[in-house]
């Protein structure tokens, strides 16, 4: 049986596509083998593990059990799009700093998870940061690492807002 391709419009990382699409061709597969953007992890393929979490319209999603044919007009940002050239993300620069990966295979995940909660809450409390990750699942560390990182990433992130608040700062 033949399958009819959609065209999609997407914008991924801050670049536009337009890609031809199966209908069940997932959005981790779509993100993996289409525009090669292999930092998305696929594990569990049931939505699951969160190790394929990325940022869709500014929210967590599950790639792999979202197709890529629903992401016609949608953003969407993965790991390779956090960091701003060559500067990390203050979350991506305090996982670094805080040990807070060891195989790295959740990391994407997580760190899509930790933005989207420091982008709608500037100073989580401990146990926001323990539920937002909650969802995501790794099997190398005890997670405290990448809690302090989180906690670590919240204060610089506050610092450099109250910083571009200032007057006589470059906004």
């Amino acid at each position: 049986m033949e399958h009819k391709l959609h065209t999609i419009r997407v914008m991924v990382n801050g670049t536009e596509y337009v890609r031809d699409v199966e209908p069940r061709l997932t959005l981790a597969d779509f993100l993996r083998h289409e525009l090669g953007l292999t930092g998305t992890h696929v594990g569990c393929e049931h939505g699951v593990c969160g190790a394929c979490t990325i940022l869709l319209d500014g929210a967590p999603a599950r790639s792999c059990i979202t197709f890529a044919v629903q992401m016609d007009g949608h953003e969407i940002r993965t790991v390779e799009g956090y960091a701003q050239g060559e500067t990390l993300h203050p979350v991506q620069d305090a996982f670094w700093e805080h040990n807070a990966l060891q195989c790295g295979f959740c990391t994407p995940g997580m760190l899509a998870s930790a933005i989207d909660l420091l982008e709608r809450n500037p100073d989580p409390s401990e146990q926001e940061i323990r539920e937002t990750l909650s969802g995501n699942l790794c099997r190398c560390t005890g997670y405290q690492s990448i809690v302090q990182a989180v906690q670590v990433a919240a204060a610089r992130m506050r610092a450099a807002a109250a910083g571009a608040d200032q007057p006589g700062s470059a906004s």
